[in-house]
């Protein structure tokens, strides 16, 4: 089965991001882009984008984290991101059933590995 040709919409001028963003969000990509003619492009120097966000820890938590991270000679916050990403990856693969997912939808956005750090080892708390 041949697709038809059909002609492309070309692509507005914008004067802002946000103007654009609006566009996009109410336009089809495929109006304007012609994938049969795409290719694969690799980025390996983008760092992936992060969020500032504001998280309460208990004081004593926070006071073990960074003790276990002058421990290591690594800062207290890239030491949390592994310890994060570790049992986020945990969690994801305990939500398998038989080797597969169990909702399509529950994929993560991201299955890069940080940089290694030896796991933590648990002591009782007096």
């Amino acid at each position: 089965m041949v697709k038809s040709k059909r002609s492309l919409k070309s692509v507005p001028t914008f004067a802002s991001e946000a103007e654009e963003r609006r566009f996009w969000e109410r336009h089809d990509l495929s109006d304007y882009v012609d994938w049969s003619t795409a290719s694969v492009v690799s980025l390996p120097n983008l760092k992936p984008s992060t969020e500032t966000i504001s998280l309460r820890l208990p004081a004593p938590l926070l006071s073990d984290l960074k003790a276990l991270a002058n421990k290591r000679d690594v800062p207290y916050q890239s030491l949390l991101k592994v310890f994060l990403t570790d049992r986020v990856a945990e969690e994801w693969r305990s939500s398998t059933h038989g080797g597969r997912l169990s909702h399509q939808a529950l994929q993560p956005t991201s299955r890069r590995r940080r940089k290694a750090v030896k796991p933590a080892t648990r002591t009782a708390r007096g």
